[in-house]
This record gives C-alpha cells, structure tokens and sequence, in this order.
C-alpha cells in the first residue's frame, strides 16, 4: 500500500507454482478470463468523487483507501486522509453513491508511543456478507461492530516503518474506540521473511465461523498478500501457506506489489480485487479462489493505470473498494486515482452513471 518512488525488477515464483500451493490448487486460466469478463469495460466516472484536499477542516493533502458501506439509509465512506504528519480516517456520505459530503475525523493518532501513533487507516469492516450484490451492511458480533485497521507507530511521513493492524468496536456505528492501545493484532513480531519489513492494510471476511484477515506485507520493495485466520478478532493466526499472492515475474503488471486486497464471494467461487505494481504504474487487479488460501491470478489488469479520460489515475489506480446499488441494478468501483491533479477517490461504474 506504499506510496511507489521507484520500480525495481525481481525475480519472484507464482502462487500456483509453490511448494505451499501445487499447481494442482491452480483454476484453469479460461475459466479464469470469464470470471474476470464481468468487472472489464466499466465506465469512468469524470473527476473525483472525493478530491485530494475535501474541505472538512481537516487539512489532508491526500484521500487514499475508500471502504464504502451502508448505515441504515446512508452510504458511509471511510476514507484515509494524509496531512504530512501521517494518516488518519474520515468519514463521507452519500444518498446517491456519487456526491458525498464530508464528515470529520472518525478515528485520528494514537498516543505517544503507541503502535498506532503515526495514524490509522480503517479497512477491514466486519459485514453481514460478503457477496459481490450482498448490501455492505455491518455485522454485530458480541454485541458490537467491528472494523481492523492498518497503523504506524511514528509521526512525519507517510507510511513510516513498521506498519501493524489494530482492532476498534463501535456500539452504533458512528463513534468507534479502540480494542486494545497497548498491542495490535498483527505486527511483524513473529513475522516470516516476505513481511519482515511491514504489515499494511486489512480486509477482513467471516465464512463458516472463521474470520479471516487478508493483508499485504513488505519485505523491502517488495509486497504480497497473506491470510491469518481467527475466532475471536484479537488472536490471529498467519497461513503456513503464505504469501497466497505473490508478486509476478519480470515486467508482471505485478511484478514489486500484489497488495490490498478485497476479498468477495461470487457464487461457487471468491474473487479478490487488489492492485498490482509494475509496467510503470499501479493497476486494479484480479485474483480466484475456491477456499480462501489458494488462488490464482488473472496476469492482464482489469484497469490499468492512465485509463481515466482526464487523467486522474495516470500514474496508480488501486485501493478499490466495490458496492452494490439493488436501485440501479449497478456496481460502483471505488478507487484511489493518482495522476497530475493528486491523490483522491475515482469511481468506475458497471453502467454510466450521472
């Protein structure tokens, strides 16, 4: 989830050509392509849905990471807002899913000398389901909702080392507290070689009594994706499997990042939506899976970087987050777009919006 400076070439092994995942785990690349067929040729919206400096008061000079989902009538949307001293998540809504008005702070810097001084990034919203057209309604569990969130111990700069995840409750929804301030769910304290530098962002999806935290992690320029699995949302335990992506070879679309992934049940199958880094940019990728731990990926971008019309993402288009609007019978692809006029929040639609 790191801001790219510079693309370094690597070598790197597929997923499915692992010891940890035998090709046998592989889902055959045609059926692969038609799974990707219905998220390819959607409509950009025009400009941004959130720019780069909302005026909220909050000064950020930068809107990153969107989680959109609904409060009774209201679409909220958390949104990661960086103001040179580090991040910290706010909150906008809409009534349309295309104009939203910004909201103020949700959740700002830790105290000193916490792990979660340098900000807070929510992303992992437990939701009553998953499934691509399912409502992105939060699930009370003990009682209470609950959202992971990404974090950095120090202040001053954007995304300073090492990152961790936390874990924060709220009782309505609106006003959340954290779990714990003295210790994060997911550090790099007993981490393995390919996330020994960072633990990023998480996305969190329950299935059959299990909750599974869905993360990228960096082992110097380089990031992947893993899975650590729980039962109670404090105690996590990582995949022996991990990194179930991986990055791609020389000159892969994913070739130093395979981060930020969204995890979606799609019928018989589970469909991840992260970004991948390489080709000179960031770009809005794909990934298959039958069982959450092993997963194949679609090498061709669904959207690559410098798609927008005007330009908005000529450098990354990442960091999706994806709704569902029965209203409309239409899908709303939220994204972080970068180009020349910053970094804010682009919109793809499965059908043009106005």
């Amino acid at each position: 989830m790191s801001i790219v400076v510079n693309l370094v070439m690597v070598f790197s092994t597929h997923l499915t050509a692992t010891a940890e995942s035998p090709q046998s785990d592989a889902i055959p690349m045609e059926t692969v392509k038609q799974w990707s067929a219905p998220f390819r040729g959607w409509h950009y919206y025009p400009g941004y849905v959130l720019p780069p400096a909302p005026e909220d008061g909050l000064n950020f000079k930068m809107t990153d990471c969107p989680v959109v989902w609904k409060l009774g009538d209201t679409w909220q949307m958390w949104f990661t807002g960086f103001d040179g001293t580090g991040y910290q998540t706010a909150l906008a809504t809409s009534t349309d899913l295309v104009h939203w008005e910004p909201k103020g702070l949700v959740m700002g810097y830790g105290a000193p000398g916490a792990y979660d001084h340098g900000g807070v990034t929510f992303g992992g919203l437990l939701m009553e389901s998953c499934d691509l057209k399912a409502p992105r309604v939060p699930k009370r569990w003990n009682g209470k909702y609950w959202v992971l969130y990404g974090c950095y111990p120090r202040q001053g700069g954007y995304e300073l080392r090492p990152g961790a995840e936390g874990l924060a409750w709220s009782e309505d929804g609106k006003t959340w507290q954290r779990n714990s301030v003295d210790t994060p769910i997911l550090s790099i304290e007993g981490a393995s070689e390919w996330e020994m530098d960072c633990i990023y962002q998480p996305w969190l999806v329950e299935h059959e009594g299990t909750f599974y935290d869905f993360y990228n992690a960096a082992n110097g320029s380089i990031e992947q994706m893993g899975v650590a699995t729980s039962t109670d949302l404090v105690h996590w335990k990582r995949f022996e499997g991990n990194p179930i992506v991986r990055n791609g070879g020389p000159g892969s679309y994913d070739e130093q990042f395979c981060s930020d992934g969204k995890v979606y049940r799609d019928g018989d199958h589970w469909v991840m939506i992260y970004f991948g880094v390489g080709q000179g940019g960031a770009h809005i990728m794909a990934a298959y899976s039958r069982d959450l731990l092993h997963w194949t990926k679609d090498e061709e971008p669904l959207y690559k970087a410098g798609g927008h019309p005007a330009g908005l993402d000529k450098q990354y288009a990442h960091k999706i987050s994806l709704v569902y609007n029965e209203a409309n019978n239409t899908f709303y692809m939220y994204y972080c777009a970068v180009g020349e006029k910053g970094r804010g929040i682009g919109l793809l639609t499965s059908k043009p919006v106005e």
